[in-house]
């Protein structure tokens, strides 16, 4: 069998690609901006080079390449089957044989192909990617410290000390307009340093800053320093023309974030990830050793045994261990034993302190474990949901049939909130170890994939999925909502009722009605055992609402207003809803299992059993009103 290209997959994907091209562009754009607020302050007057800005841009994008592919996908598509649905030009396709998944076939190829790109950036660009944005940050921090302090305004970040500076020359490095505020020792001990000019670098071992200031004053208050008696001088004031100052700063301007960023599970490959993994795994395997060697050490520790050998040696150590502590205890004097509590209670807090710090380390390397095997699933699952949005899009494309940014882009957003609430949601339970690492990151997965599988069988079958008064009917039912009757009188009517016989079958349903109130106690609730879990349906009630339609389907023809008013009254009776939740026996036990949804329909099937003694009364008054006027009628 050879593969042949034909023009209509040639017209697909010629209208899909250059869509996709299109609104690929768009929603990289957007998650850029999104991601730009979380770097805002990092760029914002810090004066960078137009060369800067276009790698941190460029970074960034690479990064961002896979998270876009899927939403452009997805809105893509959208838009390309509605706009053959709006043009009717799907219906053609439909007319001339050719079905919706024979459409659907160069779009598939051309969705794998994209789900493989999409895995390739992840695999090789995005690594690389991530690694240079995060030297790039830092490298701009270690070569220009400047850039970190905003003209204008105040800035905080360097511990101890509030640094203000009018005006930067980027090209020099100089800052004008110094102020510094230094409070080391306290607000009484403010010193305030005030410089025409200035030069912020780094030292070589990036721990400290080096401040030349030119032409300037010091203040500094001296009240709480030792003054050996010298009140007369309660501050210092300095004039310089040439001071340098040393200023701790080891929190952003140091190698140690190019070593965490090359070591995050980010910057690998999955060929890397698993390889990291084996031996992250084997150092924690090896440091849980350490640590049971050392408990087994410890006079804590039981030997394993069987469960009533461990309880019976536990007890019998316990009593001897407590016999032997009360006996020494009770021979010491108040001052020993006082002491004897305290190297105790500083034991206890030693054992608690050194468990403590176990537990967390051994949770960071779990933590560790998990991030790497987060990163491996999510190479998986983001290039999935390049397949998954487009079974979701292309299908309600055709269902929909609305081209254009409007409907598409609110379908688009709804539906990737949604898979955005579940990756995010997934990922940081699995992060936080609630939830397993493989459960949390296929979760979106599972709720859209059925979803996909959904849309396009509908699609497919040409069946009614947005059809408002299905869904408007099927919670009218559910809610026990019914509308009235609606009868008027007829313009043109071929054959007239036949009110003799109409009449008699009135009075005799109303005969049945009463001999059914009899028997049946509405009032009373019915027993849930019955309800849910056996079989039965009241055919009797079923009989008579057939009978009784049948009766106003004919007299419906009448061209008397009092009959079609009283027609009116009759109200739309629910045969079965008053001894059923549902029809389908396996229906009712599974709702009868669930005792919330169960005690719901209970309570509805309650309600419809009042609903249907008072439809009977109201059956036998229009009943009684109808018969008395066919009966006047015949007489004059």
């Amino acid at each position: 069998m050879s593969f042949r290209i034909k023009k209509l997959d040639i017209f697909i994907a010629k209208q899909f690609g250059l869509l996709f091209v299109g609104t690929f562009f768009i929603c990289q754009f957007v998650l850029m901006m999104q991601f730009l607020w979380r770097y805002v302050d990092e760029l914002i007057g810090k004066g960078l080079s137009m060369d800067v800005l276009a790698q941190f841009f460029w970074y960034m994008g690479l990064m961002l390449v896979p998270q876009a592919l899927p939403l452009a996908i997805l809105l893509s598509s959208l838009i390309s089957f509605g706009n053959l649905g709006e043009s009717s030009e799907l219906t053609a396709i439909k007319a001339a044989g050719i079905s919706l998944m024979q459409a659907f076939k160069p779009l598939i190829f051309l969705v794998i192909l994209i789900t493989f790109g999409s895995f390739y950036f992840q695999n090789v660009v995005g690594p690389d990617a991530y690694t240079s944005f995060k030297r790039l940050l830092v490298s701009m921090k270690q070569k220009s410290p400047e850039l970190e302090i905003p003209e204008g305004i105040f800035y905080d970040g360097i511990p101890g000390t509030n640094l203000y500076v009018q005006r930067k020359d980027m090209n020099t490095g100089m800052l004008y307009g110094v102020m510094i505020y230094r409070m080391n020792g306290g607000y009484e001990d403010a010193a305030i340093i005030l410089a025409d000019s200035g030069m912020l670098q780094s030292t070589a071992e990036k721990k400290h800053l080096l401040m030349t200031l030119y032409s300037g004053e010091w203040f500094e208050n001296m009240r709480s320093q030792d003054l050996a008696g010298s009140a007369s001088v309660p501050y210092r004031r300095e004039t310089f023309s040439t001071k340098r100052i040393v200023l701790d700063f080891d929190g952003g301007f140091n190698m140690a974030d190019m070593a965490g960023a090359s070591a995050s599970a980010q910057s690998k490959s999955m060929s890397k990830i698993k390889h990291d993994l084996d031996s992250i795994r084997e150092f924690n395997d090896s440091v849980g050793r350490v640590y049971y060697e050392e408990a087994k050490r410890s006079n804590f520790y039981l030997p394993q045994l069987g469960s009533e050998d461990s309880i019976k040696l536990a007890k019998a150590r316990e009593k001897e261990t407590m016999a032997n502590i009360d006996s020494a205890y009770g021979k010491l004097s108040s001052e020993t034993k006082l002491t004897v509590l305290r190297e105790a209670l500083g034991t206890v807090r030693m054992r608690t302190t050194e468990l403590e710090m176990k537990g967390n380390y051994t949770a960071d390397l779990h933590k560790e474990d998990r991030s790497h095997q987060i990163e491996a699933f999510n190479k998986i699952t983001l290039s999935l949901s390049c397949i998954i949005f487009f079974f979701i899009g292309a299908p309600l494309g055709a269902i929909i049939r609305k081209g254009g940014l409007g409907v598409p882009v609110i379908i688009s957003v709804l539906v990737f909130i949604i898979y955005y609430i579940f990756e995010n949601s997934g990922m940081r339970m699995a992060r936080a170890d609630n939830w397993t690492v493989w459960f949390g990151k296929w979760i979106s997965t599972a709720v859209l994939a059925p979803v996909a599988i959904f849309f396009t069988y509908k699609a497919n079958n040409d069946s009614v999925v947005f059809n408002t008064d299905v869904y408007v009917n099927i919670l009218r039912t559910a809610l026990g909502l019914r509308s009235k009757r609606h009868v008027y009188v007829k313009e043109v009517i071929i054959n007239d009722p036949k009110y003799t016989d109409d009449a008699a079958i009135l009075e005799r349903i109303s005969h049945m009605i009463t001999a059914y109130s009899q028997e049946h106690n509405l009032l009373r609730a019915p027993n849930p055992i019955k309800v849910f879990f056996r079989e039965g349906d009241d055919t009797q009630i079923r009989d008579i609402n057939e009978e009784l339609e049948t009766v106003i389907e004919d007299l419906s023809n009448s061209r008397d207003k009092v009959i079609i008013n009283e027609l009116n009254n009759y109200p739309m009776m629910a045969t079965h809803a008053h001894t059923r939740p549902f029809k389908r026996r396996w229906l009712n036990i599974i709702t009868g299992l669930t005792l919330p949804v169960g005690l719901f329909f209970y309570l509805r099937m309650c309600r419809f059993r009042l609903r249907l003694m008072r439809d009977l009364k109201a059956v036998r008054r229009a009943n009684s009103a109808i018969t008395e006027r066919i009966r006047n009628m015949e007489n004059a």
